[in-house]
């Protein structure tokens, strides 16, 4: 997935003045100026960041990135606002679990960093939750092994601490493997 973002703002200034700032990132910016709109955007692209300002016409930024939370929780959510108060702080962060909160006007290069920052934390989070499921498969394919070959995926080790294999010959193992490359290209 390339570093899609997507900027909410119903001032068509703020948002030009937010690509201007991001200009030189490499990002495909995507912006729109209601919340509805973000929601419909949204529902036909994945983005990696969202920024969003809290006070719009409509939807407040704050239930809007409530919403982005249940229903795309990989996106990080940023806010932004011109009328900071503790109460809409205390909001956002609670409702929509935003990773950060800039009040207006902003300083650049802090937008651009806590941008970087967040597409990092999605890459990251991403490629956990690749590895957690290849955890859970080959654990799955192990309890296959096991239920097949009792016994098999018990290790020992020797007064050295090499691992000690059972007897199994050369044919036994290359059967199992082609067993087990048959599950998985049936899985």
């Amino acid at each position: 997935m390339n570093n899609r973002i997507l900027l909410v703002d119903d001032e068509s200034n703020v948002l030009s003045a937010l690509k201007r700032a991001l200009f030189d990132e490499p990002l495909e910016i995507i912006s729109v100026t209601s919340a509805e709109e973000a929601l419909e955007t949204m529902a036909k692209a994945h983005f990696k960041v969202v920024v969003s300002d809290e006070r719009m016409m409509g939807m407040q930024g704050s239930e809007f990135l409530a919403q982005v939370k249940e229903l795309h929780s990989s996106t990080i959510r940023i806010m932004l606002t011109g009328h900071a108060t503790l109460e809409s702080a205390m909001k956002a962060v609670n409702e929509g679990e935003i990773y950060r909160f800039f009040s207006k006007p902003w300083d650049d290069l802090n937008l651009k960093f806590a941008i970087r920052s967040a597409i990092e934390k999605f890459d990251l989070e991403a490629e956990n939750r690749r590895l957690l499921a290849t955890v859970r498969q080959q654990s799955l394919e192990i309890k296959v092994l096991e239920k097949r070959y009792p016994g098999i995926t018990r290790v020992e080790k020797d007064d050295r601490g090499a691992f000690v294999l059972p007897d199994i010959s050369e044919n036994e193992i290359q059967d199992m493997l082609n067993e087990c490359e048959k599950e998985t290209v049936q899985l």
